[in-house]
C-alpha cells in the first residue's frame, strides 16, 4: 500500500498529467488469441515497445507504469471480464485524480475491417458491452479517447458472440500482427501530440489502407 501511495503522489505531482492506456478483453488462457483480446495484446504490444513491465496487480487489472520520455503513463488490462471492466477502470482513474481526456480505452470493433484502426477523441459504446461497462463507471461520461481496433464481421449467419470469441485466422493474424504495430506508433503519436490534425492524418491513412488492401485481392 506504501507503494501505491507514493506513486500515486510521484505521478500526480508530475510536471505532466499522466495517461491510462485501458485495453479490454478477457482473463484467461481460455480467450488468449481470441478477437475478443486483441485491446489485451495491443497493450502488452505497446508495454514491451516502451520497456513499461506488466507485473502489478491492482483494482482488478493486471498493471504496468512508468514513462515515455518524461510523460508517466499507467497501461492497464482488466482481469474482471469483459462486460465488467468498468469496475476495474472507473477506480483505477479516479484513484489517480485523472480527467478522462487523459483517459484512452483498446477495443475491438466488429465496424472496422480487420486490421484497420481508428482514433478516436470520444464517442458512444456502439453496443460493445465492455466500452458500455466503462462508460457506466464513468458515470454515463463519453469523453475519452479510443483506439478501436478493426476485426471485421461475422461471415454469414454466424453468432457475433461465436465470432468475438474465435481465434483469428492465419491471413486475419498477419494483418492483426501489423496492426499491433501500428497501433503501437498511434499510441506514441498519443502522447506526443494532442487530438488534431495529427490523428486525422493517422485515420486518413488507415482508411487508405484499407482501400489498398481490397486492390489487392481485387486484383
Amino acid at each position: 500500500m506504501l507503494l501505491n501511495r507514493l506513486s500515486r503522489r510521484c505521478y500526480c505531482t508530475s510536471a505532466q498529467r499522466p495517461w491510462l492506456f485501458l485495453g479490454l478483453g478477457n482473463p484467461g488462457d481460455k480467450y488468449k488469441g481470441t478477437r475478443h483480446n486483441i485491446g489485451f495484446e495491443m497493450i502488452d504490444a505497446f508495454a514491451e515497445s516502451v520497456g513499461i513491465q506488466m507485473n502489478l496487480v491492482n483494482f482488478k487489472a493486471i498493471m504496468g507504469q512508468g514513462f515515455v520520455g518524461d510523460l508517466p503513463v499507467l497501461l492497464a488490462k482488466p482481469q474482471t471480464y469483459m462486460n465488467l471492466s468498468g469496475e476495474s477502470s472507473g477506480p483505477l482513474a479516479a484513484y489517480y485524480k485523472l480527467p478522462l481526456n487523459r483517459v484512452l480505452v483498446v477495443h475491438d470493433d466488429m465496424q472496422l475491417p480487420c486490421g484497420v484502426l481508428r482514433l478516436q477523441e470520444k464517442g458512444g459504446h456502439g453496443c460493445h458491452n465492455g466500452l458500455k461497462s466503462v462508460m457506466n463507471h464513468f458515470r454515463g461520461n463519453r469523453e475519452f479517447g479510443r483506439l478501436r481496433i478493426g476485426i471485421g464481421k461475422p461471415p454469414g449467419q454466424m453468432d457475433p458472440k461465436a465470432f468475438l470469441l474465435q481465434k483469428f485466422s492465419m491471413p486475419a493474424r498477419e494483418r492483426m500482427d501489423g496492426a499491433l504495430a501500428e497501433g503501437v506508433d498511434a499510441l506514441k503519436l498519443v502522447l506526443s501530440k494532442d487530438f488534431g490534425e495529427s490523428w486525422r492524418l493517422f485515420n486518413v491513412e488507415q482508411k487508405y489502407k484499407h482501400l489498398r488492401q481490397h486492390t489487392i485481392i481485387a486484383a
